[in-house]
């Protein structure tokens, strides 16, 4: 196997999937992005100067065939995978008691199947390699607020990322959670403004997710939470 790394990122299109792939890239790894949009990608792409450690696999994060696919592509590329990223989420930004529900199928099943998907998919090749999984989560899978169900499904991948680690840690691979506070992403598209305050960038929560990933050998780092300076929850 080529000694230069291989990252596997959903969701790696834009917001902080994207700026980790742009920080791993830069870092020499091999990377593999997915998304469902097949023109984002492409123009992600194209503002890269399609490098070539760089591929983009349209699909969608929460239908398994998807994902294995996404998998096997990676390896046929790039010939290895030691790390995943299961950046891949959406918001509905309402509560349950006053909410749509047209939207919460897609939000549960993206949010929470989905990276159970990728480590199930991946967890073949990680133990080859010994490398790690790192689940994008949120504040809001710490704290709670009222009626919010996007929270509840980042309580449960906040369950999941520990959940995990029980399990693959008696195999060589390590699991990260990193969980960010509110940041300028395309989270806030659908309430038409940012929320007033200081917010972190993409790139600042990448440098974290890198960070955890380039722990020496040995060293496992579980729970990053990353908030902005003044936010109180």
């Amino acid at each position: 196997m080529s000694e230069s790394q291989v990252a596997l990122i959903t969701g790696g299109g834009s917001g902080i999937g994207a700026a980790v792939a742009r920080r791993l890239l830069e870092a020499g790894y091999r990377v593999a992005v997915t998304g469902r949009g097949e023109e984002r990608l492409r123009a992600f792409a194209e503002e890269l100067g399609r490098p070539d450690g760089l591929l983009t696999i349209t699909g969608d994060a929460a239908v398994y065939e998807d994902v294995r696919s996404a998998v096997d592509a990676t390896l046929k590329a790039f010939g290895r995978l030691d790390t995943v990223v299961a950046n891949a989420g959406s918001a509905t930004h309402d509560t349950v008691a006053e909410g749509d529900p047209a939207g919460w199928t897609d939000m549960v099943l993206t949010n929470v199947l989905g990276p159970a998907l990728l480590i199930r998919a991946s967890i073949d090749a990680l133990k080859e390699t010994r490398g790690r999984i790192v689940l994008v989560g949120s504040v809001a899978g710490f704290v709670h607020g009222p009626g919010n169900l996007y929270g509840a499904t980042k309580w449960a991948v906040t369950g999941l990322a520990e959940n995990t680690r029980r399990q693959v840690t008696e195999w060589g691979v390590g699991v990260t959670l990193v969980a960010p506070g509110r940041t300028e992403t395309p989270f806030w598209d659908s309430y038409g403004s940012l929320p007033p305050g200081h917010l972190l960038t993409p790139g600042q929560i990448a440098d974290s997710v890198v960070w955890a990933m380039r722990r020496p050998a040995g060293v496992d780092v579980n729970t990053v939470v990353v908030r902005p300076v003044g936010q109180p929850v």
